[in-house]
């Protein structure tokens, strides 16, 4: 089991930045990669950015490439989501996801993620 916990949310303006943290937790040796995906009401869950655990390469959705970065520090066993330039259209619960499982190409679907987070409100108004 692994347990991921997600910090950082809040309510801000157009324009500014938030840092989003995931702590996880129990196996961590067993992650291969780790996630971040936003859903807003009515909404299916969304990509955002993932990290692979060893090499660390990433990959970010179109829409917030260039604004948001996604990081780690495996001595914490932490990620991070460091949004800057958020748009109303960037107001979701933001979930963090870990994937316990080898995996080749891009892990950017929710169905290929084994661990999910309660979530993190983030609310940008205009």
């Amino acid at each position: 089991q692994v347990q991921l916990v997600e910090s950082g949310g809040g309510l801000v303006q157009a324009g500014d930045s938030l840092k989003l943290s995931c702590a996880a937790s129990g196996r961590t040796f067993s992650i291969y990669a780790m996630g971040w995906f936003r859903q807003a009401p009515g909404k299916e869950r969304e990509f955002v950015a993932t990290i692979g655990w060893s090499g660390g390469s990433t990959y970010a959705a179109d829409s917030v490439k260039g604004r948001f970065t996604i990081s780690r520090d495996n001595a914490k066993m932490t990620i991070y989501l460091q949004m800057n330039g958020l748009k109303p259209e960037d107001t979701a619960v933001y979930f963090c996801a870990a994937r316990v499982r080898s995996y080749t190409g891009y892990v950017n679907r929710p169905v290929q993620y084994d661990y999910w987070g309660q979530g993190t409100q983030v609310t940008v108004s205009s």
